[in-house]
């Protein structure tokens, strides 16, 4: 009877399972292999707060020596890209800049691209 009711409880199960992936589909993955994967971010100083402007953004492969430059903050300290998505790359890695030196580049790399603002504090100089 108890061998019964276990194969009654797995067959239900298995039934749910299948009756899910029927309704919602198996997930794909986020983002098309060879296509690209929308960020945005927000660069701010990390003493007052304040949005940087002009605030120079690369990105590139983190087994690659080479950055491409993508893209420069606007005057609220947002900048809106589009990084190559390859399901097999670690990171991407991400460099922000300040042309004029006033703030110190900051190296990231993102473990996951997901469309969102993502805050970017920088230090100044000294």
């Amino acid at each position: 009877m108890k061998l019964v009711h276990h194969f009654l409880k797995g067959a239900t199960l298995t039934s749910a399972l299948f009756v899910f992936q029927a309704c919602y589909g198996t997930p794909g993955p986020m983002y098309e292999e060879g296509g690209e994967a929308p960020m945005s971010f927000t660069v701010v100083s990390q003493a007052t707060g304040a949005p940087l402007k002009g605030i120079k953004v690369e990105a590139g492969a983190v087994e690659s020596d080479s950055l491409s430059v993508v893209g420069t903050t606007d005057e609220n300290g947002s900048c809106k890209l589009n990084l190559p998505y390859n399901r097999n790359l670690n990171g991407p890695f991400i460099r922000f800049e300040d042309p004029e030196g006033r703030f110190q580049p900051k190296d990231t790399v993102l473990a996951d691209l997901r469309e969102r603002d993502i805050p970017i504090r920088l230090i100044e100089s000294k």
